[in-house]
């Protein structure tokens, strides 16, 4: 004797080897031994053989017309054998029951499973319902089988080339646009990028970049708002100074400026004076709203995206020539030891004198005519000099609580494109590459007293009781990174105690939210915690520094990945095919002269530090890949002598920046996907 039997979703059947009042040993075909309970048990049969019924069946479910089954089947529960006897003829045989049971079983839609083989037709709505859906699927896998057969033949339906972006890094997996492209790929054994790039759906690698980064970062658009600056109305004192800023030409959202005063008098006052927007711009205000939704200026080669609208900036910005409303810290700073003696912020109209631009002034401003060495012929001789020995002074300070001295080996690097003119590049553009050695003495100048602004301010809101954005360093082992929160807390990097972000509010909202704080301590002393627009553990405080911390990362990810594009047509457009560079770590090399990080084979195996020449056989604009290998080693292999040095947190910063573009569409996952799910199905 035979049984059919369900097990899991699946029929089988097989020889009965042995039965009780609960179960039954069944043989299966395949000589395996199963144990059946009675009630999952719901065919008996001596003909014909297990394989066979069941084939047969198989065939014969297929030519049961669920609609006419489904106005045979009673209104009431009824088993399959019932619906045999109403559908083929009142003796219908084992094949013919087994056939009900199989098309029943696969039509859900037509009758409700209600387990043992019995079953209850559905309502007529609910069946149409049904239909409709399933219609509805045909037609979109008709229409995804459609544009992959367009895509594989080299044409990208429009669909898909709306949708480009999201199909690459922000996938719905279960919509059909992703579907088709996944079947192309497969179709043809093509890398996805590959297959769009060959179907005409990325114009330009340029444009792909950089309308990806729009697509996640700016969904509805980089236009502002119909929006105008908000007039200082408050009265403020005029500061009896003549201060002037240090900024790069491209700069136009100038934030800082620096005075002295008092040079001779044994106590010089160093003022740092930061562009006031948060006199104007009010907390949930419209200019506001707009700033917290970028949250920062983005910064890339040849154009900007700034964090308020260019009018706005220039009411506010820190212009040679005006009297600007700013907020003013005082320094007192004994002459001869530089010992800082005392502070004070002040709210007022500052005179610009000047906008000193240091890529104008670099090669004349220098140590020796700061220090009295070469002739000093710029403008506020003695009071950069005087600047550039207490930056020095600080910076000392800052290398002993440190431990160490901070490492200024790399230089800076600056783009240029010709022939752009601050206008949204194309691409193609012909880049330049120049190096700034960091710590030039104008950097340093400008470094150390925004450190020291930023650092005396977060300890002045601690003392006011006034909750503040600060960041901080545990300490300087490999892996610790910055933090930010809204309490203060020694940053190891900078050797401060605390410190802030406070000295850039037209360019970076976390700056103009310590802003606001700051200008309520000004007005209102030790009572600001009761004016300041924040609160202590103000709940809005933890919101701005997590989506800051999010948006800063992404900007800078977008900045970083630009400027490899930019770099990689350089090597193109001056057919530079060899690069001397330093091995980092698992294969990676750094180039000496430009800002690049990748992978060479042939460096795997090499100490850090070693210096080699590595050949550059090929580069990818699309996915930003470097294809390389060592041609030679030239250092001496038998010493560490001559050896570059590369710090740990050098090493996590190439490693991070070294990969090529990864996208979010996998072909490998979306099969182990599918037969995840049609296993699933099955069972």
């Amino acid at each position: 004797m035979y049984a059919l039997f369900e097990d899991a979703g699946k029929f089988l059947a097989g020889r009965v080897m042995s039965e009780a009042d609960s179960s039954m040993q069944i043989e299966l075909d395949s000589g395996k031994r199963v144990k059946v309970k009675a009630a999952n048990v719901l065919l008996k049969f001596e003909q014909p053989q297990p394989a066979e019924l069941i084939a047969s069946a198989q065939i014969l479910a297929q030519d049961i017309d669920l609609d006419l089954a489904w106005e045979f089947a009673s209104e009431q529960e009824f088993g399959f054998a019932d619906l045999a006897r109403d559908y083929f003829d009142a003796k219908a045989d084992v094949t013919k029951q087994a056939a009900a049971l199989f098309r029943l079983f696969e039509a859900p839609h037509y009758f409700r499973r209600l387990g043992k083989g019995n079953f209850k037709k559905a309502p007529e709505e609910i069946v149409k319902a049904a239909l409709l859906g399933i219609e509805r699927k045909k037609q979109i896998a008709a229409q995804i089988d459609a544009w992959a057969t367009e895509l594989a033949t080299g044409q990208c339906p429009p669909p898909l080339r709306e949708q480009l972006y999201k199909i690459l890094f922000k996938p719905d997996k279960n919509a059909p646009e992703y579907k088709a492209v996944v079947e192309a790929a497969k179709r043809t054994h093509t890398a996805p990028l590959d297959l769009l790039k060959a179907a005409g759906a990325i114009d330009s690698p340029y444009q792909f970049h950089w309308k990806r980064f729009l697509f996640e970062n700016f969904p509805k658009g980089i236009s502002f708002p119909p929006l105008q600056a908000v007039e200082i109305k408050e009265a403020l004192p005029l500061a009896g100074v003549q201060a002037f800023s240090i900024d790069d030409s491209a700069t136009t959202e100038i934030d800082d400026a620096l005075s002295v005063q008092g040079l001779g008098s044994g106590t010089v006052v160093f003022g740092v004076h930061i562009a006031a927007p948060g006199l104007a711009i009010a907390p949930d205000g419209a200019l506001d709203r707009v700033a917290r939704a970028r949250l920062s200026t983005v910064y890339m080669p040849g154009y900007k995206l700034t964090m308020l609208p260019d009018d706005v900036v220039q009411t506010y910005t820190l212009m040679e020539g005006r009297e600007c409303h700013a907020v003013s810290l005082y320094v007192s700073v004994d002459e001869a030891t530089l010992e800082v003696k005392a502070s004070e912020t002040k709210l007022e109209r500052v005179p610009i004198a000047a906008n000193l631009r240091h890529d104008q002034l670099d090669s004349v401003i220098t140590e020796a005519s700061l220090t009295g060495e070469a002739a000093a012929d710029y403008p506020f001789p003695h009071e950069l000099a005087f600047a550039f020995r207490l930056a020095k002074h600080l910076k000392a300070q800052r290398e002993v609580v440190r431990g160490k001295p901070e490492n200024f080996n790399r230089p800076d690097y600056n783009f240029r494109l010709d022939g752009n003119h601050g206008r949204e590049p194309q691409g193609q553009e012909r880049v330049q590459i120049s190096t700034r050695q960091r710590g030039a003495p104008l950097d340093l100048i400008v470094a150390e007293a925004m450190i020291l602004a930023n650092s005396t301010w977060g300890g002045w809101l601690n003392d006011c009781g006034v909750p503040g954005i600060y960041r901080s360093q545990a300490s300087l082992a490999p892996g610790v990174k910055v933090r930010m929160g809204v309490k203060p807390a020694p940053h190891a990097g900078m050797g401060v105690t605390q410190y802030t972000w406070a000295t850039s509010p037209l360019r970076r909202y976390v700056d103009l939210v310590n802003q606001w704080q700051i200008i309520a301590c000004a007005r209102h002393g030790r009572t600001a915690a009761l004016a300041a627009p924040f609160k202590p553990r103000d709940a809005a405080l933890f919101s701005i520094i997590s989506g800051f911390d999010a948006a800063y990362s992404a900007y800078n990810g977008f900045q970083s990945g630009i400027e490899r594009y930019w770099t990689l047509q350089y090597l193109e457009q001056n057919s530079v095919h060899e690069l001397d560079a330093v091995v980092m770590k698992d294969g990676l090399v750094r180039a000496d002269d430009l800002p690049l990080v990748f992978r060479a084979l042939g460096a795997d195996g090499m100490p850090r530090g070693a210096r080699v020449r590595v050949r550059i056989a090929g580069t990818d604009l699309l996915t930003l890949d470097v294809h390389a290998n060592v041609a030679l080693r030239l250092d001496d292999p038998t010493t560490t002598a001559d050896d570059v040095p590369v710090d740990d947190a050098e090493v996590d910063e190439a490693a991070d920046s070294a990969g090529p573009l990864t996208l979010a569409i996998d072909v490998k996952d979306d099969d182990a996907e599918q037969g995840a799910q049609a296993a699933a199905t099955a069972a």
